[in-house]
């Protein structure tokens, strides 16, 4: 399964540069180990997509001292 998210502008670099490499989000899609990602930026600001994009499959899942229906999820950059 492929989910497209919203990822705020100061989020979006350290992404893309690969040194974060996990996402905080409310579990409504049903995240799952090997889903792939897409994150496009967002500014928040403009209200609008930069067009800026990353790729991304998860790797790992856990909702541990999450609050109630959210996961935290890390994942590696598909180049």
């Amino acid at each position: 399964m492929e989910h497209h998210l919203k990822i705020n502008k100061e989020f979006f670099d350290p992404v893309f540069k690969e040194i974060k490499t996990f996402e905080i989000r409310y579990n409504d899609r049903k995240f799952n180990v090997g889903d792939l990602i897409l994150l496009s930026e967002w500014d928040s600001l403009k209200k609008e997509y930069t067009g800026r994009k990353v790729k991304g499959q998860i790797t790992y899942i856990t909702d541990y001292e999450q609050k109630k229906d959210y996961v935290v999820f890390s994942f590696k950059i598909l180049h």
